[in-house]
């Protein structure tokens, strides 16, 4: 065996009892945005003496897990009859949770695309459009939780934060084994994880949040998937400081929680109100030392901004002033970007979330948070969503991803998303213009495939070492390989795509283990349309895995799109083992 084995991961920790509990995270009207933000767009003038060309801020962490990163909100709170889940009913589909969702017994508010689940469940909706019955998914079932951190994985999201609601209640259970599940799909697909607690509704959280985290959550840092910033495990908090009735905390207790979990040696980030900065509004007044006390903070931003013009007065008035405070204070600023209500008709095609990145990269943030994955239920989130009418139970008024006219892929707000990845990182220039086409190959041209084009094809190689088969690197798996035989260069390894695609971007990867140290290997892509006459589509390389960078991966873009049916990557060199290694090789259509 080539590398070391993975250390074994924590055992699931025990359910508690089930009583009754709370449901779901409560945000303030948007009507509380109206008294903060007055300016027009274009006239925006700085609060409190900031002015709004402020340049950016340094950071104040340096990157990792959390700071100069993508993290998205992942809930992880559907369940359905029958799904095998403690919960035992239509976990957030429904209103009554007893009955399957139907048009007068829903919660659902955008309807997901279901095509790439291996199990779904039939609700009480009409058949879809299409004449497809309309299924929806479990959060239960782990194929789901593996299914959405692939996508993290192709769409290059780096960080999952899991919410937490109070667990002694009756989703108690239900919540315990969704935080299983997610270990092991961060686990599989590369991707980093941590716990958030959502505060809300949490009459004795003081003591039961710190009880909690040792006997059940503390477990979780050991996963190799577990998110850490600055040497130590991330742990979220939501909540503090929201002028709420279902959030009566003082600061007194507040500050001695973020204490606490401090003095565990955890980097505590911190969902808060707002205006927390000057403590008006959605925020109490006198909480200013909580804040201060976060390691990274987060003001939430749902409800308050609904178009580009409120994006940019909150640029100006807000975010530009509390980037200033939290870097005088030493806090990692981590607004929140949101696609915008689709059921609401907010989200202009993307422009609205585009000019949120925008903006942000303009006002030198350290990490942004996206609000939200999956929340279906919300209207915000950015998990593959049904693209047209069709997609959607017919009569049901549900709008899907073209409600304003313009044609979205369902994946759409996932592109989007790693694109705005990408600009955080300065991967991709600074630009006002949107980079992402709502669907690729737009323009009238017909829709090129998305997601990973290698996922589960047929993989062959010049040969292997022992049981490191070529089909290791197509399954999904980010700690499954093929490794070729040692100390016999060249080698390589090929993907039949099972017709001619138009491929623009290779990613490729090892394990994501700190086990798999950091490594050059020398590659070379190749394509072919017949699978015999090939031509170098990106020629020979140094490409540098390295564990603490991107999960052990590299991205080769090639410098114009090449229609293939072959794609062969061909290695001359490893210094790290005498063999060419990949646990994954994805292809893709768009660049």
């Amino acid at each position: 065996m080539s590398m070391p084995e993975t250390p074994s991961a924590p055992a699931p920790a025990p359910a508690l009892d089930p009583v009754p509990g709370l449901r779901r995270r409560t945000f303030v009207a948007g009507s509380l945005a109206a008294g903060a933000v007055t300016a027009a767009a274009g006239s925006a003038r700085a609060v409190e003496g900031t002015p709004a060309t402020a340049s950016a801020a340094p950071a104040a962490s340096p990157p990792g897990d959390v700071v100069g990163k993508i993290t998205v909100g992942y809930q992880g709170w559907f369940a359905c009859s029958g799904d095998g889940a403690p919960i035992n009913g239509w976990w957030h589909w429904s209103q009554n949770w007893g009955q399957p969702p139907s048009p007068g017994n829903t919660a659902i508010v955008s309807w997901p695309d279901v095509s790439e689940y291996e199990h779904t469940y039939r609700s009480a909706y009409p058949a879809l459009g299409n004449g497809k019955p309309a299924n929806l998914f479990s959060s239960y079932d782990q194929q789901t939780v593996d299914t959405h951190f692939r996508w993290m994985r192709e769409y290059g999201i780096d960080t999952a934060a899991l919410q937490r609601f109070n667990p002694n209640g009756g989703e108690g259970a239900t919540r315990d084994a969704m935080a299983q599940k997610v270990r092991l799909a961060a686990e599989k697909h590369g991707r980093k994880f941590y716990i958030m607690y959502d505060a809300t509704g949490w009459t004795n959280m003081q003591p039961e949040m710190k009880a909690d985290w040792l006997s059940k959550m503390k477990a979780y840092t050991a996963s190799s998937a577990y998110a850490y910033q600055n040497g130590r495990p991330v742990v979220g908090i939501w909540g503090f400081g929201f002028n709420e009735p279902n959030k009566t905390w003082s600061a007194e207790v507040c500050l001695d929680v973020v204490n606490w979990f401090k003095s565990q040696g955890c980097y505590v980030m911190g969902g808060v109100p707002t205006h927390w900065r000057r403590g008006v509004e959605d925020s109490r007044a006198g909480y200013q030392d909580v804040y201060h006390a976060l390691d990274m903070l987060s003001p939430w931003m749902v409800g308050r901004i609904g178009s580009v013009a409120d994006a940019d007065n909150f640029y100006a008035n807000v975010n530009t002033p509390d980037q200033a405070d939290c870097t005088a204070n030493g806090v990692d600023y981590q607004p929140c970007v949101l696609p915008g209500d689709l059921q609401g008709g907010a989200r202009a095609h993307g422009n609205f979330m585009w000019r949120q990145f925008y903006n942000m990269k303009r006002v030198g943030v350290q990490g942004i948070y996206i609000s939200m994955f999956d929340e279906y239920n919300e209207a915000n989130q950015i998990a593959k969503t049904a693209a047209t009418a069709a997609d959607v139970p017919a009569g049901s008024g549900i709008k899907a991803l073209d409600e304003d006219g313009t044609a979205c892929s369902s994946d759409y707000y996932l592109r989007l998303t790693g694109d705005g990845g990408k600009l955080l990182k300065g991967e991709i220039p600074l630009t006002e213009k949107r980079p992402t086409p709502t669907v690729v190959g737009g323009g009238g041209e017909p829709e090129l495939p998305t997601g990973d084009l290698a996922l589960r094809r047929t993989a062959t190689a010049s040969g292997q070492t022992q049981g490191y088969a070529p089909g290791n690197a197509v399954d999904g798996d980010a700690r499954s390989y093929w490794e070729s035989p040692n100390n016999s260069f060249p080698q390589w390894i090929q993907v039949d795509l099972g017709t001619s695609r138009p491929v623009r971007r290779l990613v490729l990867s090892l394990p994501p283990d700190a086990a798999w140290a950091k490594r050059t290997q020398t590659v070379e892509v190749l394509g072919s349309t017949d699978g015999s006459a090939f031509t170098s589509l990106s020629a020979p390389a140094g490409r540098v895995f390295d564990p603490a960078k991107d999960a052990n991966s590299v991205t080769i873009t090639l410098a114009s799109t090449a229609n293939t049916r072959y794609v062969r990557v061909r290695f001359t060199a490893n210094t790290g083992w005498p063999a060419g290694q990949l646990a994954g090789l994805a292809v893709y259509a768009a660049g």
